[in-house]
This record gives C-alpha cells, structure tokens and sequence, in this order.
C-alpha cells in the first residue's frame, strides 16, 4: 500500500518555510505558499528569509503568520553571512520544535543541510537524485524544466497540497495608495493614460540599453499618444536619466525613494510596462498588467510569466531587437493578442 503524502500523515500545527531569495524569486514562490495555506487553514507558518522579505510576509500575510531573518550562509550568494548571528538564529529556530520544517529554495544542495539545522520534527523539499520517503522525511527530485511557480507548486502537491493555481498576486494595502498618493509622482496620471518603462534590474548586466528603451518608449508615444513613466529605485536614477536622455517625447522621470508597493500602485494604472527580465515583470504579472519584457541571460522558460500572451518576452542579449519588442508591445496597446489559450509549454518565445 502506498504511503500518505507527508501534510496528510502528520497534519502539522507548524510549519517553517526556507527561500531565502529576492523580490521576482519570492513572487514565484506565491502559488506554493497559497497551495500551504490551503491545505493547512489552521497552522501557524513561518518563512526564514533574506531581511528585506519581511514585508514580503507583510504583504502576504493571508500565507504566512510570521517572519524569521536569515543571517546567511558561505554558500548562498544572496547576501554576506553575518557569522556573530548564526549560532542565535539555529538555537532559536531548534528550541522553537516545528512540526514540519520545507526547504523551498532550490535543487537542495546547499538549503537541504541549511533545513536540517532547523530542529523542526520533520522535513520536506527537493533533492538531487531519487526521491527519498521516511516516516519524517520526504524529499523529491528537483524538476529541471518549468516554469519557477510550477515547479515550486509541484512540490506541495507530492506533500498533499492541492494547487490552488499557478497565477501570482501582488494585493495592494492602503498605506501603498496613501504613501505614492503624498510622493506626488502620480499626480496628474490618469489611469490608462501611460505606459510604464523600467530600465533597471538587480544587476547591470541584465540592462537592455537606454537607448533601446527611449528609442520604443518614442515611438509608442507617438503612435498611442500615451505619456511614458520612467520607474525605478532611488539608486537607478542614472538609468532612468539617460533614458530620459535619449527620448523626444519628455517622460516622467519617477525613479524615486519610494517602496515597491507604492510603485506597484503606480504600475497598476498603466497600459502597459516595459522592462528587463526583473522582479516588477513577476508584479506586473501579479497586478494583471501586460508587459513586454526583454531578456539577456536568464533562462525565460523558467522565469518567463506564464501568461505568454499577456507578458511578451523577448530575447535580446546583443539589443538587436528592438523592431520585434516594439511589434508586440503594438499588439498588447492594441488589444490585438488573440484570446484562444495554450497550454504554457506551447507559447513560443520571440
């Protein structure tokens, strides 16, 4: 007889989640945490973190009650290990004995050793290699194609999860209205009347040329007689410049100190988004607003959004294509994009 998938068996009252990870990796992980949420109404869940995600768990606090920072690891490149930290955070997260601890960052290397430290009275995740299945322990291999939410949410499903949907979210809070509302960066922007444009990423090799976004935010301009926003952190507004540089029809340069829920409400009221394969495309994909999204380096069948009608995504490693980003961002301002759906693994990419 076969054995019960582990949330079945052991019915957790406590549940602690590892992604250590940034903003568009987190987004990904939205669909696995509802999935949890789901199947376990009434555990208390806890994610262990990069620092910035606690308000990641503030904004999706319907999935998870509470917030641990993670002070790092040699291994992992997302952050430097602050070592004074790690002997505090194992201890309290052991003392804490959680029922169930999931290791939701990756093919399970590194993360696996990382969980195990965390003391929880049993374990699940990915691994390399054949699955593993022990009364408290319960590890899968690690899918190596998909999509990031379809591969995370295939892990809840082995645990007994059934998938509440592979869409991602972004809900917006009334402290997000209220703080781009007193920014001013919005004022006068009419809903529908603008196109946002996001020349930044985490990092600048990723970045399709200035030039190329001023040369397409130009001619839709032009051509719809939208206004284009330049959006941005604080620290972009070199690139947002330089686009603003190279444009003939004067954009709003909005590239300011402000959070990414107050610039995701600025999102929400555009008609369309440019960017480069970032974390705003998983809050586009979130917030339900098209996008054409231009790719140099990443893998975009795994971290293309998985409406390929909606969100456009473009390889360009060598900015050649501008001609081809610029047709179908034509065809989503048009409302052209035709309406009878695909199975994701169908859609082509440009």
């Amino acid at each position: 007889m076969s054995r019960r998938p582990l949330l079945q068996r052991l019915d957790p009252a406590s549940v602690v989640v590892f992604r250590a990870l940034h903003l568009g990796d987190m987004l990904c992980a939205v669909p696995a945490l509802r999935s949890l949420r789901a199947a376990l109404p009434r555990a208390h869940i806890a994610l262990v973190g990069l620092p910035w995600a606690q308000q990641f768990a503030d904004r999706f606090a319907t999935y998870v009650d509470e917030f641990i920072p993670f002070p790092g690891h040699p291994l992992l490149p997302e952050q430097p290990v602050r070592q004074d930290a790690l002997a505090r955070f194992y201890n309290r997260l052991c003392a804490r004995r959680f029922a169930l601890a999931i290791q939701l960052h990756g093919n399970g290397d590194i993360s696996n050793d990382i969980v195990s430290g965390f003391g929880a009275e049993a374990m699940a995740g990915f691994c390399r290699g054949p699955a593993v299945s022990r009364d408290r322990l319960a590890l899968f291999p690690y899918p190596e194609i998909g999509a990031e939410p379809e591969r995370l949410q295939s892990l809840m499903t082995q645990l007994g999860a059934t998938s509440a949907g592979t869409h991602l979210e972004f809900p917006l809070s009334r402290q997000d209205e209220e703080e781009l509302q007193a920014n001013g960066i919005g004022q006068g922007l009419a809903p529908g009347d603008y196109l946002c444009i996001h020349p930044g990423a985490r990092t600048r090799d990723k970045c399709w040329p200035p030039s190329r976004f001023a040369e397409v935010g130009d001619r839709l301009a032009a051509e719809f007689g939208l206004q284009v926003v330049l959006t941005g952190s604080a620290a972009e507004r070199d690139l947002t410049a330089e686009v603003a540089s190279h444009m003939h029809h004067a954009p709003i340069d909005a590239a300011a100190p402000i959070s990414i829920g107050a610039m995701a409400v600025l999102l929400r009221d555009a008609r369309l988004l440019l960017c480069n394969d970032t974390g705003v495309s998983h809050i586009a994909s979130g917030l339900k607003l098209k996008s054409v999204v231009v790719f140099s380096k990443a893998d975009i069948a795994r971290w293309a959004p998985l409406d390929r009608m909606a969100h456009r995504c473009i390889w360009d490693p060598g900015a050649e294509r501008a001609k081809v980003v610029l047709q179908h961002a034509r065809a989503l301002l048009s409302d052209t994009a035709p309406s009878r759906q695909r199975s994701v693994g169908m859609w082509p990419y440009w």
